[in-house]
């Protein structure tokens, strides 16, 4: 986990900005406090904010190759780098460090934007080559790590975080109502669009390269689907063929020149990695929990269960209501976008316990449920699938009892709640979205809640459809559980599970996460399973479960899955909540924003105050957090964004000025 950030002038040459790439690498220090560097010359500033995980001695960056013609800005991992190195050795590569910074720019030396296809990582980065007058930045297949940028007056900036590029006074801080609308349908915007204008987001598994002027921008990955299963394999070849993928994924997810823990969560995902991390270490594996004070979240009995299973030494935060209103705004701080659920927050308080216990790196279980069709929104469109070959059917629509049987409704009011909900949409199975029909329908609600003037800007702006430049010719072929796993996979997982509960919430403790399941080998043999291996009636994830069987208790294996959530709207209407709170929301604060009805909100925050001790609805709860960090987000970022201040010369533990060297 480091921080990159720079700039590239497009056309002409121009006295380097030194104080700018100062500004830029202080802003995103958190990312990567360790020590700092940065390369400059009348084209082109790369800097470096670093956390030293591997090669902690020689592995300072930006970093060159032999004769100082490629440069690179990195962060990430490239976690197969030492089979990659002895290969390049092989071929005439000479190496000056033991770092896997080093073997990306041989690796892109020997054989160009292929070598995209040869890492197994999680990486964004930027290759300067100074022959060529040209830049290459990409990021890893599944978005893990984020890279932003802009072009302003002939200049192309790009950065780990928004913050870092706002650090360039003449670009402009504006909400993004395109954007907005996005998240309020899907959580997440429609790379490359953002939450703010003009700054765009590399998709994942895509790279972009400047040269002579122009931008180049190429897929070079994404998650593919058979259009037919391989009938001659069982449940067991296929679980034997998991298992020892997420042994080898586990195993190169371990390399580092520093102590490696684990997210320990209770669930099987969680509980798998820490078990398979037991293959590699004699020593008592450290893991790491969020305990809830409101019972209704709360796993601690599974998280200590498995703990003692495992014989781990574990360390457990306990999460109030308090503490998630206290560090909210941090979050969004971290999120650079609105959210529609406090879920990040304690997963925020997570990674600081981790780095409190002063550990820099931790395996997580990560991608596992959309891998392997592990949430509901894949039963769901089972069911719904199923239910659309005939509308009118009495029975089938009752599937949606077994899949929701403890709705606290009567049995007759929950069967007509559970079939007007999920009906709609029915008779669009044809639509690219049709299996997350349910969930856009209670999260486009919040638009509600905008003002007039934000209606009309948005409209004929077609939110739902802003992904359909992202669905592959082949998707159409596939089954409806395969285009609901690729959809949430591409929305959910890159945009909100990698960022605002992923990356941005451990960078912001200086902490990186690991994934094994999300090892591209992985991924791919995920798609490949038949579906009928990952749900069986209504069973969730059933080859995951027979390749953990030997390594996990029944009792994990066997629970009921319990979605990690966190309280949402009650958390802010305690006797000691934080001040901040009425402020966003009262009528001065959301005239000046003029985003949202300041009477709506009005009469939605005394029905949260009302109400918070009781059940509230998805739709209540998602928007008001939603209103709340889009207030936030325009306070810090809108408002009153303060830019670092540029560090100075000494602070670097590497400074390469090519600018200097020309005269």
């Amino acid at each position: 986990m480091c921080g990159i950030a720079g700039y590239f002038n497009l056309r002409d040459e121009s006295p380097p900005d030194r104080e700018l790439i100062g500004r830029m690498v202080n802003m995103i220090r958190h990312r990567g406090p360790d020590e700092f560097g940065a390369y400059v010359d009348n084209r082109c500033a790369l800097g470096q904010a670093r956390l030293s995980i591997i090669d902690l001695a020689t592995g300072s960056q930006p970093l060159s190759n032999e004769d100082e013609t490629l440069w690179i800005t990195f962060n990430g991992e490239i976690f197969n780098y030492i089979e990659l190195r002895g290969e390049l050795e092989k071929k005439g590569h000479r190496f000056k460090t033991r770092s896997d910074t080093e073997v990306i720019v041989h690796s892109y030396e020997e054989w160009g934007e292929e070598c995209l296809n040869r890492f197994n990582g999680q990486f964004a980065f930027a290759l300067y080559d100074r022959k060529a007058k040209s830049l290459f930045i990409a990021r890893d297949r599944l978005g893990i790590r984020p890279v932003f940028y802009t072009e302003l007056n002939g200049r192309f900036y790009f950065a780990s975080e928004i913050k870092s590029i706002f650090c360039e006074p003449a670009i402009l801080r504006r909400l993004d109502y395109q954007g907005l609308d996005e998240i309020f349908t899907w959580w997440t915007t429609s790379p490359p669009k953002t939450a703010f204008e003009k700054i765009n987001e590399l998709e994942a598994g895509t790279y972009l390269e400047i040269k002579d002027g122009l931008l180049r921008k190429k897929q070079y990955w994404f998650m593919n689907f058979p259009t037919e299963f391989d009938l001659s394999r069982d449940l067991e070849s296929w679980a034997e063929e998991l298992h020892a993928l997420l042994v080898d994924a586990v195993r190169l997810r371990l390399r580092a020149d520093v102590p490696v823990g684990a997210y320990l969560s209770g669930g099987l995902d969680s509980s798998a990695t820490t078990a398979l991390i037991r293959n590699f270490t004699d020593t008592r594996v450290e893991t790491f929990s969020i305990a809830f004070h409101d019972k209704a979240y709360d796993e601690s009995d599974y998280q200590n269960q498995m703990a003692e299973f495992l014989g781990t030494n574990h360390h457990q935060i306990k999460c109030s209501y308090k503490d998630i209103a206290e560090n909210f705004p941090k979050v969004i701080w971290h999120t650079e976008r609105p959210i529609l659920r406090t879920a990040p927050t304690p997963l925020y308080m997570l990674s600081d316990l981790v780095r409190g216990n002063n550990f820099k790196v931790v395996l997580t279980g990560e991608g596992s449920d959309e891998i392997l069709a592990g949430y509901d929104v894949f039963k769901e469109t089972l069911i719904r699938s199923f239910w659309a070959k005939d509308p009118d059917s009495e029975w089938r629509p009752a599937l949606l009892k077994r899949l929701y049987p403890t709705l606290p409704l009567s049995a007759s009011r929950a069967r007509f709640y559970l079939e007007t909900f999920y009906k709609s949409g029915l008779s669009e199975s044809e639509k690219f979205y049709f299996s997350h029909i349910p969930r856009i329908n209670t999260t486009t609600r919040i638009k509600d809640y905008f003002t007039d003037d934000v209606k009309s800007s948005l409209m004929g702006y077609d939110s739902v459809g802003s992904f359909k430049g992202h669905i592959p010719e082949s998707f159409y072929k596939w089954r409806q559980l395969l285009r609901a796993q690729y959809l949430e996979a591409r929305s959910l997982l890159s945009g909100y599970l990698l960022s605002s509960q992923g990356d941005r919430v451990s960078a912001a403790n200086s902490i990186e996460g690991r994934y094994p399941f999300l090892d591209y080998r992985v991924v791919e043999l995920g798609a490949r399973i038949p579906t009928w291996y990952k749900i069986m009636g209504l069973k969730e994830k059933l080859v995951l479960k027979k390749a953990m069987k030997k390594e996990l208790p029944p009792e994990i294996t066997q629970r009921v899955k319990q979605p990690y959530m966190a309280p949402d709207s009650n958390s802010f209407f305690q006797e000691d909540s934080p001040s901040y709170i009425k402020d966003m929301l009262s009528g001065t604060s959301l005239k000046k924003t003029g985003v949202f009805n300041p009477d709506y909100v009005s009469k939605l925050s005394e029905k949260c105050a009302r109400l918070y001790h009781a059940h509230l609805s998805f739709k209540d709860n998602m928007s008001f957090i939603g209103i709340l960090s889009t207030q936030l987000l325009i306070n810090q970022y809108i408002d009153n964004f303060i830019p670092a201040a540029s560090l100075n010369k000494d602070s670097y533990k590497v400074w390469h000025d090519f600018s200097e060297r020309a005269r």
